[in-house]
């Protein structure tokens, strides 16, 4: 088996998997109202090249992980026949996704032996989570996540982004109704990935700002266990057993212990979220290439890593994907 190793003595394990650039929301942290141009049908990966892909990752390259990215996995629609087929590999399976269309997934995903889920949800107010996904859809998330614990998908963990004059001052009502129902809360700082090119530091709400939101309202004491290569740095909330946990991607990046390598919905490889450059699989798989050539353009592509994301130096440059067109 050949790692998924880089310059700097990182192991990538986890594999994150877009399925599709589509999406059913319009966050405007993400891309415009009017959505983006997406990929054309002949350049995204079938279901059967998801899964050959997936399978090298797996039994070649160690990957442990496997999640399930967008755009929205939900609109893919043989998302259910690759999680079996990923399942059945022997790895772990997730999936983020923003709950449209749970409802009549989520039992469909257990049993095709989906382990978790992660939500995005910025806002329990209708009207704040209309104007931030440009969607009225806020009752179709509370039913998703509803239908994702009745079929057993738990622990149900929530990502919410804050957006300067649009929900920043809802992080504690946000964490209250979490803690409420059960579900993990994480907030992730706002990341240089929109469609607009729009992002800016100084309208970015970072983790101490969001803490100290928190910290207004409830009693925050750092969690025990060690963090490891999660992203979320994790708290008590109000001596426990609940949690809360704060990604600060661009203000304290955790670059060094970064295991996540990514493949894009037309076949990809990007060994960083903000990678500038990719490895293409699917033109040499579609052209013939083994699982062991394959592999081997995998591993390079992983060699050639980066030592940080770069976003705090004063050279970086925004990734010409946007989010939804990578996957988280």
């Amino acid at each position: 088996m050949l790692p998924l190793a880089d310059a700097y003595g990182r192991v990538a394990t986890d594999l994150r998997v877009s399925l599709t650039d589509r999406c059913n929301l319009r966050c405007s942290y993400c891309m415009p109202a009017e959505g983006l141009d997406w990929l054309p049908d002949d350049q995204t990966l079938t279901d059967d090249e998801v899964v050959r892909l997936v399978t090298i990752g797996v039994r070649r390259l160690g990957v442990q992980e496997v999640r399930f990215t967008g755009g929205e996995p939900l609109v893919r629609r043989g998302l259910v026949d690759i999680v079996r087929r990923t399942h059945d590999l022997g790895v772990e399976t997730s999936l983020t996704t923003n709950a449209l269309g749970l409802q009549r997934n989520a039992q469909a995903l257990r049993d095709a032996g989906l382990d978790r889920i992660n939500v995005s949800l910025d806002s329990v107010r209708r009207e704040t989570f209309h104007e931030v996904t440009r969607r009225d859809r806020l009752d179709d998330v509370i039913a998703g996540l509803e239908a994702a614990r009745a079929a057993g998908l738990g622990p149900l963990k929530l990502n919410a982004v804050l957006l300067r004059g649009l929900n920043d001052d809802q992080a504690p009502e946000l964490l209250a109704w979490a803690i409420e129902r059960g579900y993990d809360l994480r907030f992730i700082e706002q990341m240089p990935l929109d469609a607009q090119h729009g992002w800016s530091r100084a309208e970015m709400i970072t983790a101490d700002e969001i803490y100290a939101a928190l910290s207004a309202e409830f009693e925050l004491t750092p969690h025990g266990e060690p963090r490891g290569s999660a992203p979320a740095e994790l708290f008590d909330v109000d001596g426990g057993p609940a949690t809360v946990g704060i990604i600060a991607s661009v203000t304290r990046p955790f670059c060094g212990d970064c295991d996540r390598v990514r493949l894009t919905a037309d076949g990809q490889v990007r060994n960083c979220l903000f990678a500038r450059d990719e490895s293409d699989l699917r033109t040499a798989m579609r052209a013939g290439a083994t699982d062991e050539e394959l592999a081997d353009r995998w591993v390079v592509a992983m060699a050639g890593k980066l030592p940080g994301h770069g976003i705090n130096d004063p050279s970086f440059l925004q990734p010409d994907r946007p989010m939804s067109a990578i996957g988280g």
